[in-house]
C-alpha cells in the first residue's frame, strides 16, 4: 500500500485586485508518494508557485484540503502551523531568501536554532562541508555567487531533516552549469535524507528525471481527473 507524504483535494485559490477576483487555482487533486521526486510543471502564470505555497502551509486555500505528513493543515492556526512547518518542511526559493545580515553558517543554523537544537552549529557546518562551502561559512550573502547562495539555501532547508522538501524554480536564477549542480545536489541530498522532493519548474529536462509529474495549465491539472495521482 502506497504511503503518501502529501495529498490535496479540490484546492482552489484566487486573489482580489481592485475589486476583481482573479482565480489562480481550481479543482486541484494530487497525491505525492513518500520519498518520491515529484515535479509540478507549467508555464509562467500557470499557478506553480501558488500551489507550492498551499501545499507547504505558507498560504491558505480558499477551499479544499491539504494533508501534509499525515496532518490535515487546512484549518490550523498560524501558531499551530509554524512549528509543524519548521519540523516537517524544508523550502528552497528561486530568489534564495537568505538573511543578508547573517553569515552562510548562521543562515543555515537559523531553522535549527528556532527548534532550540544544541547541535545547530555542528549540523550546519556538516551540511556546508557536504556542498563544498565550509570555507565560505563566514561570508555574508552579498559575498557569495548565485550558485553558492542556492547551496546555502538548500543546506538551510535540510538542517531540520524535513520529511518534505519543496523547491520553487530552484535553478531559475542560475546559469545552466550551476543549475545542473543544484539539481544534482537536491536529488542526492533528498536521497540521503529520505525526503520527498516536490519541485516546481517549467523545464521538461528536469521533469524527465522525476518519479511523478503534475502538469498545470491555467490553474488546473492538465490531463483531467487522476492526473495528479502517482
Amino acid at each position: 500500500m502506497t504511503e503518501y507524504a502529501l495529498t490535496a483535494s479540490q484546492l482552489a485559490k484566487s486573489y482580489t485586485i481592485d475589486s476583481r477576483r482573479i482565480p489562480v487555482l481550481e479543482g486541484i487533486d494530487l497525491a505525492a508518494a513518500a520519498g518520491a521526486f515529484v515535479v509540478i510543471e507549467g508555464k509562467s502564470g500557470s499557478g506553480k508557485s501558488t500551489l507550492l505555497s498551499l501545499l507547504s502551509g505558507l498560504d491558505r486555500p480558499d477551499s479544499g484540503r491539504v494533508i501534509l505528513a499525515g496532518t490535515d493543515i487546512t484549518n490550523l492556526s498560524e501558531d499551530e502551523l509554524a512549528p509543524l512547518r519548521n519540523r516537517t518542511v524544508g523550502y528552497v526559493f528561486q530568489a534564495f531568501h537568505l538573511v543578508p545580515s547573517l553569515t552562510a553558517l548562521e543562515n543555515v543554523m537559523f531553522p535549527a536554532e528556532l527548534n532550540r537544537d544544541p547541535r545547530a552549529g555542528d549540523k550546519a557546518l556538516d551540511l556546508l562541508t557536504r556542498v563544498d562551502l565550509a570555507g565560505r561559512r563566514n561570508n555574508f550573502p552579498h559575498q557569495l555567487s548565485g550558485g553558492e547562495k542556492q547551496r546555502v539555501a538548500i543546506c538551510r532547508a535540510l538542517i531540520n531533516s524535513p520529511r518534505i522538501l519543496f523547491a520553487d524554480e530552484p535553478t531559475g536564477n542560475l546559469d545552466s552549469v550551476n543549475g545542473e549542480v543544484i539539481l544534482h545536489l537536491l536529488l542526492e541530498l533528498r536521497r540521503e535524507h529520505g525526503a520527498t522532493l516536490v519541485l516546481a519548474t517549467h523545464s521538461r529536462e528536469i521533469s524527465s528525471q522525476a518519479d511523478q509529474v503534475i502538469r498545470l495549465a491555467d490553474g488546473r491539472i492538465a490531463g483531467g481527473p487522476g492526473s495528479g495521482g502517482p
